[in-house]
């Protein structure tokens, strides 16, 4: 199957492209019903904020330990595993109480997490010639899938009556039929028989500087995704702006984010070094941090739309650079693992590490400088990982 537009393909890029949809929305449907599941289920803040930080720590974990069932089961029955994962999870997180809720958000996070790792391996060892198109495609079906969940979970739940339970249950149908799909691509993967130790594997990636820059890259602009996500809608609001007119600007940046996880990796996957595009992301976002501090000034919309394009980009861009980097598909799989286990662990402080920020302060420009010292620091990092080199 070396013709990428071959039947056999094309069918390929379709079940990939059914993964990605449903790696979103089982948590950005989550934040716009966090004040209707508190009522009904009488939780405090903190335990809301488990919510998210508890697919972040699977994220974590799993990534890590992701080459290990690969090793034994092969990518497509991992992947089969991780889709019913997902699935369970998102049917019990809306039908079992609290215990379900916790539960159910734990086994989300392992399943997405599974998906994360294995999609660039996959895209490294099926379309090795056309890595930026592919990871540009399931990219933006990632982001529409983010969008769509944030846009319509409170419609569902209020306006059609469907309470939060049903809002959130409605994604297990779309899991179940990216199982059905990928079910079928399952024997026509080829299953690669391990070639090194998986600990082996995790003592060289881990003592390679290369490696960690580009963990570190794929940490902060997780971390920043997250603060964003988590805090624009406050802030917008602690400078005056309606509740209502706040939600609305950040669902302008998941929209633009849709926009960036196109251009980026496509743009990315024609260039040996991926440097000069670091270069100017993280240019427009410290652009778009520094308008947001003076909202007087307004064009505020321009300056949501800039950072959700910069972070949509980002993040295709890193999971692009686990597959230019890694020399084979076994490589893509162990770098993906470990790449995004750590990045993961970095993105998981920094929505509390913002608050803690403000708190101190009361002021929510000295978060946004220090999302700004973050840039700078990721500019650092991704000028290692953006130039050309194998590991």
């Amino acid at each position: 199957m070396n013709n990428t537009s071959s039947p056999s393909k094309l069918l390929l890029i379709v079940a990939i492209l059914a993964i990605a949809f449903n790696l979103r929305p089982a948590l950005s449907g989550i934040g716009p019903l966090a004040e209707s599941i508190g009522i009904d289920l009488d939780l405090s803040g903190a335990s809301l904020g488990l919510l998210t930080t508890l697919p972040l720590l699977a994220f974590a974990v799993i990534s890590m330990l992701t080459p290990l069932f690969t090793k034994n089961f092969g990518v497509g029955k991992t992947l089969l595993g991780a889709l019913a994962i997902l699935s369970l999870g998102i049917i019990l997180r809306s039908v079992f109480g609290i215990v379900g809720l916790y539960v159910g958000t734990l086994l989300i996070g392992i399943g997405i997490a599974f998906g994360n790792v294995l999609l660039p391996a996959l895209t490294k060892q099926n379309f090795p010639d056309r890595a930026g198109a592919i990871t540009s495609l399931y990219g933006s079906l990632m982001a529409i899938g983010a969008a769509l969940a944030a846009g319509i979970s409170v419609p569902l739940a209020e306006d059609y009556g469907w309470g939060w339970r049903g809002a959130l249950v409605i994604w297990a149908a779309t899991s179940l039929l990216a199982f059905i799909i990928w079910s079928f691509q399952v024997k026509h993967l080829k299953k690669t028989k391990p070639r090194r130790d998986f600990m082996e594997a995790l003592k060289k990636l881990s003592s390679v500087r290369l490696v960690w820059k580009m963990a570190i890259y794929m940490g902060l602009q997780s971390m920043v995704f997250y603060v964003i996500l988590a805090w624009l809608p406050t802030i917008l609001i602690e400078d005056d702006y309606s509740s209502s007119y706040s939600g609305w600007m950040l669902s302008l940046s998941q929209a633009t984010g849709i926009l960036g996880s196109i251009v980026i990796p496509l743009w990315a996957g024609k260039r040996k070094d991926q440097r000069l595009i670091i270069g100017v992301l993280v240019f427009l976002e410290i652009i778009s941090l520094i308008g947001l501090m003076f909202p007087s000034l307004g064009l505020v919309p321009l300056w949501v739309s800039i950072i959700g394009f910069v972070l949509g980009g980002t993040f295709g861009l890193a999971l692009l650079l686990i597959i230019l980097r890694s020399s084979d598909s076994d490589t893509a799989a162990e770098l993906s693992g470990i790449v995004q286990s750590i990045g993961y662990l970095i993105a998981a402080t920094g929505p509390f590490f913002i608050g803690i920020i403000f708190d101190l302060s009361g002021e929510w420009n000295y978060a946004l400088l220090a999302l700004i010292a973050v840039a700078l620091i990721k500019l650092y990092v991704g000028m290692g990982a953006g130039k050309q080199e194998t590991i």
